[in-house]
């Protein structure tokens, strides 16, 4: 579904990726690792158009990315909740989860039901403003938001940094249940080695901004744990 292909990207002077090659297959729960610094979030950004490469391809369903914006990466169904959610702080749960409804492409203008029936606390809550709720209860409103546009394609960074333990296990089996039920593929960078192996079907792997290794998670090995993972 996603395939990257000698992918550069500097800040400044400083070269952040080293000729990126990833693949993100159809239908798979694919988790990008990588100690802290390595340009995980740097290339979910780039994959989303909100950060700008210098060399190399990003194809989604064989479609070019490099030249779309990021408004329309995101009408062309890819949903994105990024490191430390990023919700509006001072807007309603409400108000936050209709931002994306413009980018549908039936044109909605309701929240759909189905994003009330993953996540009920959100429902008990539409009039309350996003900046008041919990760690736990942002995180299910962003990745509700995201959902709102009803993605293929789903990328999510981070999801459990700085949540409560259950609300941790309810969004692994969320993710799971997406990917199991209508097929959604799914991105993400995760630091929690229990979470990913229990979760992903794929694994990669980024040493100081280049693509080291990747497989299945079955593939992930003590060896290469201890190697490109441990601090």
């Amino acid at each position: 579904m996603l395939n990257i292909n000698g992918l550069n990207q500097f800040y400044g002077g400083s070269h952040t990726l080293w000729d990126v090659q990833m693949t993100v297959p159809k239908g798979s729960i694919t988790c990008l690792m990588g100690r802290n610094g390595m340009g995980k979030t740097t290339l979910l950004r780039c994959i989303m158009g909100l950060l700008t490469t210098q060399s190399g391809q990003i194809e989604f369903e064989d479609k070019e990315l490099r030249d779309v914006s990021a408004e329309r990466r995101a009408s062309l169904g890819i949903g994105y909740v990024p490191q430390g959610r990023e919700i509006f702080s001072q807007l309603t749960v409400e108000e936050n989860l209709r931002i994306g409804l413009p980018v549908r492409q039936d044109r909605r203008r309701s929240i759909p039901d189905h994003i009330f029936e993953m996540f009920p606390v959100l429902k008990q809550m539409l009039g309350r403003r996003g900046g008041d709720l919990s760690g736990g209860q942002q995180q299910q409103l962003a990745i509700g938001r995201a959902l709102v546009i009803e993605p293929r394609f789903l990328i999510l960074d981070e999801p459990t940094e700085g949540i409560q333990p259950n609300i941790v296990h309810e969004i692994g089996e969320l993710i799971q249940k997406l990917n199991r039920e209508i097929g959604l593929t799914v991105l993400l960078v995760e630091q929690k080695l229990p979470f990913a192996r229990r979760v992903a079907s794929e694994f990669r792997i980024l040493d100081k901004g280049r693509m080291v290794v990747g497989g299945q998670i079955s593939e992930l090995s003590d060896e290469l744990v201890r190697q490109h993972l441990t601090v």
